[in-house]
């Protein structure tokens, strides 16, 4: 797991240069402040090796900016006796980020572990990373992180200047921040704390609508949605140390849509940032119609402690017949759980039978149809005041006029 740490060493850490190249093109150039903390058996019982990225550690020849048959961006650091650190990257095309993260050490090199009871290579890694960064811009944080490979092996970063998928020789002026590194200091208080509750969030704005289109492999349309998202999240907050909502905008022009298309079941994931959101439709045969029957998200905003993940994979929202597109104008609230729900905005969703690559008729949703109905409602009350009071009028002239007949 990864987490932010306030970590006191008794061994002194230096950021090292590492410089992956395809020819003369640089894919990958990293500044790692690494400290390792190893524990391990011996002849007495455990002990712990405490060390540091040396300054002698140099690319390895497992390094590789990657490139056909989907091989990913890698750096291998090797140091030591047979010691090396691999980092593999991956990208979707809007970020990348450390995919895994392994660690080879050598419990036969006695000066690093000296009386271990076992000796030969030993090889630990995890996938479980938040190292993550917008393309064409440089990862960087200062502050302290750890990453647990295993329950004995654990790796500490800090003042970590790093990027992967490079366009020039340089790490890039633009920089992707950590959320450790975003976290916002105050004064101590000089009176004695009170206990108050988290400020209302301020709603954002409408959010903008968002075209997200799915194609198959000939490159036709198979998903279509029109839509502005708002999401509502309740967490801890970094700053405040306290159980808050906020609520988020999706940002169309920072959003890439993926996913797949299949006979009962389509899936679209959208990712802004370390923002992730998945969207299952399910296509019932019996009924002939289609409903949004999962959502999960995994978020990572800056005022969050934590990662925020969470799921429901049993749901029946947005209902709609097969062979036409859900609409609905007015705004909605879909609560997937407690702490996490979606607002949307402006709605138009086809995710089954879709032909040339447009929307098919509409189905509107219950809010729609009611607002429709409110106009008519009110339109047929005032024609009938109308025609009552145009009633009581005729009526009245009729005996205004038979009050003047000649007698």
């Amino acid at each position: 797991r990864w987490s932010p740490v306030l970590l006191w060493c008794v061994f002194a850490a230096h950021a090292v240069t590492f410089e992956v190249k395809d020819g003369n093109s640089t894919c990958i150039k990293a500044d790692l402040n690494t400290s390792f903390s190893i524990t391990y058996n011996t002849t007495n019982g455990t002990s712990a090796a405490r060390f540091a990225l040396p300054s002698a550690a140099a690319v390895g020849n497992g390094s590789s900016c990657g490139g056909g048959a989907g091989v990913p961006p890698e750096l291998l650091v090797s140091f030591g006796a047979g010691h090396a650190l691999t980092l593999l990257f991956s990208s979707d095309g809007r970020l990348y980020r450390v995919a895994s993260i392994s660690l080879q050490y050598n419990l036969s090199d006695t000066s690093t572990f000296p009386q271990s009871s076992s000796t030969g290579l030993m090889k630990v890694m995890t996938n479980v990373t938040e190292i993550s960064a917008r393309l064409n811009s440089t990862y960087r944080c200062v502050s302290p992180s750890t990453v647990s490979l295993s329950p004995e092996v654990n790796l500490t970063f800090s003042d970590v200047h790093m990027e992967a998928y490079m366009s020039g020789a340089n790490l890039s002026t633009d920089e992707s921040v950590c959320s450790a590194d975003q976290t916002v200091t105050t004064a101590a208080p000089t009176q004695s704390p009170r206990t108050s509750a988290a400020p209302s969030p301020v709603p954002p704005p409408a959010p903008q609508r968002g075209n997200y289109t799915l194609t198959n492999r000939n490159g036709t349309a198979c998903l279509l949605a029109l839509m502005g998202l708002q999401l509502n999240i309740t967490h801890r907050s970094r700053a405040l140390n306290q159980m808050v909502s906020e609520v988020v905008n999706l940002q169309p022009n920072r959003t890439t849509a993926s996913g797949s298309c299949g006979v009962t079941v389509a899936t679209l994931v959208l990712t802004e940032d370390l923002t992730n959101l998945t969207f299952t439709f399910t296509l019932n045969s019996t009924t002939q119609k289609f409903y949004l029957s999962a959502v999960n998200v995994s978020a990572f905003w800056p005022d969050m402690t934590d990662r925020f993940v969470e799921g429901n994979g049993s749901l029946n929202f947005l209902q709609c017949s097969v062979g036409r597109s859900y609409v609905c104008s007015a705004e909605q609230t879909l609560s997937i759980v407690p702490s996490f729900s979606i607002n949307t905005f402006r709605l138009q969703l086809q995710p089954f039978n879709v032909t040339a690559s447009r929307f098919s008729a509409v189905e509107e949703c219950r809010a729609d149809q009611e607002n429709m109905l409110i106009p008519i409602i009110v339109g047929v009350a005032l024609a009938g005041l109308v025609l009552i009071v145009l009633i009581a009028y005729l009526i009245g002239r009729k005996r205004t006029h038979a009050g003047y007949q000649t007698i």
